[in-house]
C-alpha cells in the first residue's frame, strides 16, 4: 500500500469485493453531490428556528401573581 491512500481500512480484513463496493457507493455518490439541477440548487428564504427575545414582550414582574389574587384593581 502506498502512503497517499485514499481509504484506510482500521479494524477487520475486507475481502477484494467488499473494497470494491465500497469504492463504487463512494464514487456514485460523490458524483451526484455536484450533479443538482437548478431547481434543485434554488433557494427559498431562510428562517431562523430560534427566537429572538428583544422582539417578544417583556415577561410581568416578579410579584405579578398578586395584582391578579386582588382582582387585578390596581389599588393596593
Amino acid at each position: 500500500m502506498t502512503d497517499n491512500a485514499v481509504l484506510r481500512v482500521v479494524s477487520g480484513r475486507p475481502a477484494p469485493e467488499e473494497l470494491a463496493v465500497l469504492t463504487a457507493v463512494l464514487l456514485a455518490r460523490a458524483a451526484t453531490a455536484g450533479a443538482g439541477t437548478q431547481a434543485d440548487t434554488a433557494c427559498r428564504p431562510h428562517r431562523a428556528r430560534w427566537l429572538r427575545r428583544e422582539r417578544v414582550g417583556r415577561a410581568p414582574g416578579p410579584r405579578s401573581w398578586q395584582g391578579l389574587a386582588a382582582g387585578a384593581t390596581g389599588t393596593r
